[in-house]
Parts: structure tokens; sequence; C-alpha cells
């Protein structure tokens, strides 16, 4: 992996549109002040809402197979089953 650029704060201040261009196309900074690194600037990773229909179904095909009877075991062992009395304080 290689090592991120750094940059001084004085840059981050002047060069703030360029640096954060950079950061939104991908690219990683480390930040510092007085030659000491005092922190990183990072994109933000962007979550995929949604899964391609034919990526679902090829993952679909390689999925264990789920046994009706121990899910609901497995639900009946984990979940209250008792329904509380709302006024038995």
């Amino acid at each position: 992996m290689a090592a991120q650029p750094e940059i001084t704060q004085r840059d981050l201040r002047n060069k703030s549109k360029e640096i954060m261009d950079a950061v939104q196309g991908g690219q990683a900074f480390t930040v510092t002040r007085d030659g000491h690194q005092i922190g990183e600037l990072i994109p933000l990773r962007r979550r995929r809402r949604f899964v391609p229909r034919s990526e679902f179904v090829a993952m679909s095909r390689t999925a264990p197979d789920i046994s009706l009877e121990a899910f609901r075991a497995d639900q009946d062992a984990t979940a209250d089953q008792e329904m509380d009395d709302p006024y038995g304080r």
C-alpha cells in the first residue's frame, strides 16, 4: 500500500479546492503541522443502495439451503415468547 501524500495545514487552507477535489476523486492525504502528522483527510466510502439483480442471483446460487424448522427453532430459542402485561408492574 502506497503512503499517502503529506500536506501542510497551510496548504490545506490555501489550496482547499484542489485538495478537496482530489479527496472527492479518491485521494487521501496526511495533514501535518510544524512537521508533525496531525490527521488524515480521507474520502468517505460510498455504499451501494441496491445490488444488481444479476449479482444477487449469482450470490444466491452459492448460498447454503435454509432449514425452516431450524430457523424457527432458533427464533423460539432467542425471542421472548411471553406476552408482557403492561399493567403488571
